[in-house]
């Protein structure tokens, strides 16, 4: 078996990051993971969640579901039950499962648009310089499709010869005689 080329994960120590640019860079991003993963849990498990931090300036950032009140109150008194923000909860979770529907079926949209776009950019490109000069650019999908769609073609054609010719032949015969002339 050969080497390890690379060093693969390893811990790394935290320290503080010296350089301000790169410590607000490393922060925001670390905020956005967090958020990511606090949303994650909140859809999967069905949980209150808050998280409240502030940058090193003082700006606060937050994320909370179902609703602010929701989590402090079930954070003050966890064993109260208050109806009126289960309810409140209930509507906000149904929101976000709404809202992330629309947001994967949007995805999913996006990914198929970009699909067709970068498929019509290939057929643009082989029309500009023939389709001969650019089938070794095609990948085996693509050249599946066309073989398809030139099989598909050969049928057409075929069925449309047969009733050309039977057209043809038909009207070239002399119509079949009647036993009453």
């Amino acid at each position: 078996m050969e080497g390890k080329k690379t060093a693969g994960r390893q811990k790394i120590p935290l320290e503080k990051i010296e350089k301000e640019a790169a410590r607000y860079a490393s922060f925001s991003k670390r905020r956005l993971s967090l958020y990511k993963k606090a949303s994650e849990l909140v859809r999967e498990c069905d949980v209150d969640l808050g998280i409240f931090i502030s940058s090193q300036t003082g700006k606060p950032y937050s994320f909370v579901h179902p609703t602010t009140n929701a989590v402090i109150d079930r954070f003050i008194n966890p064993t109260t039950v208050d109806l009126g923000a289960q309810l409140a909860a209930a509507e906000a979770r149904n929101k976000v499962i709404q809202y992330n529907d629309r947001l994967n079926e949007f995805d999913a949209r996006e990914k198929a648009a970009k699909e067709k776009i970068r498929s019509m950019d290939q057929m643009n490109e082989a029309r500009v310089r023939g389709w001969w000069e650019a089938m070794d650019q095609f990948n085996a999908v693509d050249i599946t499709k066309f073989k398809e769609w030139l099989n598909t073609t050969e049928g057409l054609l075929n069925v449309q010869l047969k009733q050309l010719e039977n057209g043809a032949s038909s009207s070239v015969q002399s119509p079949p005689e009647d036993g009453s002339n």
